[in-house]
């Protein structure tokens, strides 16, 4: 039997990045890539062999159409994307190296999925032979349309029994139409049964605190401060299974640590933790760990540990390729999760 589509829902943008790690004042030339926080996640589980569809709203014109081909190539669905608006979103991406941390630009206004109003998706039809719906936090702070939409998609998949997940992706230089993320976030996360995020996610969008631990002041957390604010999640939504948190070092814009954990209500899963120390391209980290995450969940059934493990080592490989989005393989995830990563040449 044909195993049942995923669902992603969000913006696909053009990124406008200067070559060779120049900063915008040095460019001249800018390189092109497409890509967004859910059809990131789309190309991930395209690239696992998963049927995955990518829901947006995308202008008429070369430059929507050259963004859906770019889905089209990675074998992501698009059979549902709503053509309309004035113009596909832009943003501009300086990487940083070393102690030059990375600087990104939004030009996004009136882009078709910030213009996008309740009823222009038929989800009940997106989601006939569907398993799984992702939507993330930026989709609720490009505008209220957007956040509408996003309600209608989360209440339709909840009628219909299928799986909800959020990566709570919380960015301050989206939140600009007049509301704030705990006015509009809660809502739709009650209706999520997998949510992802950070400390930081959890603070801004529903003021929840790490128990004895200050984040703002960059103190390290044990274990038990993870499960603080698991249990809060949890206890806030009810309808949570599971709540995983991202953590990521930053020891410099090169060199990362990386690692993650699963909270089930039960048991705190942690997976090892990777040091990354040439980082090509960290843009789409988050997105490739919930790639990561839905394929492990889906594939593993009830094996907690082992859908984490590939998420943050799904996630690892991506740190070493340019672009938003994950073009690592099952074979290649499965092996740094084995323990190798020697990077020898496969002839």
């Amino acid at each position: 039997m044909a195993l049942k589509k995923i669902v992603t829902f969000g913006e696909i943008m053009l990124r406008l990045t200067p070559q060779s790690l120049r900063r915008f004042s040095q460019a001249d030339t800018f390189d092109v890539v497409y890509g967004g926080g859910e059809s990131n996640v789309a190309v991930s589980l395209a690239n696992y062999g998963l049927p995955v569809e990518f829901v947006s709203r995308i202008p008429d014109n070369d430059i929507g159409e050259c963004a859906i081909m770019e889905m089209r190539k990675r074998r992501v669905g698009v059979n549902h994307i709503v053509r309309g608006g004035e113009r596909l979103g832009i943003y501009f991406l300086e990487i940083g190296a070393v102690s030059r941390g990375s600087k990104v630009i939004y030009d996004r206004a009136h882009s078709g999925m910030a213009t996008i109003e309740k009823g222009m998706v038929d989800w009940e039809t997106v989601f006939a032979d569907a398993q799984w719906f992702h939507w993330t936090g930026i989709t609720p702070a490009i505008s209220q349309g957007a956040a509408d939409a996003c309600l209608e998609a989360i209440r339709a998949a909840n009628r219909l029994g299928i799986t909800v997940s959020t990566d709570l992706n919380y960015r301050k230089n989206l939140w600009k139409y007049g509301k704030r993320p705990e006015d509009v976030m809660p809502e739709l996360v009650a209706g999520c049964d997998i949510i992802l995020g950070n400390e930081e996610d959890a603070e801004k969008h529903f003021h929840i605190h790490p128990e004895g631990v200050d984040v703002t002041q960059g103190e390290s957390m044990d274990a038990g401060a993870y499960i603080s604010v698991c249990q809060q999640l949890m206890q806030k939504f009810p309808k949570c299974k599971k709540a995983i948190i991202t953590l990521r070092g930053s020891i410099s814009a090169s060199h990362n640590t990386w690692a993650g954990v699963l909270y089930d209500g039960k048991t705190l899963y942690e997976s090892p933790t990777y040091q990354i120390t040439h980082i090509v391209d960290r843009v789409g980290g988050g997105d490739s760990f919930m790639g990561g995450l839905i394929y492990g969940l889906i594939t593993f059934g009830e094996d907690n540990q082992k859908a984490l493990d590939f998420a943050v080592a799904a996630s690892c490989l991506k740190h070493t390729i340019y672009g938003d989005a994950n073009l690592a393989t099952v074979d290649e995830v499965e092996k740094l999760m084995g323990g190798d990563a020697s990077g020898r040449v496969s002839r």
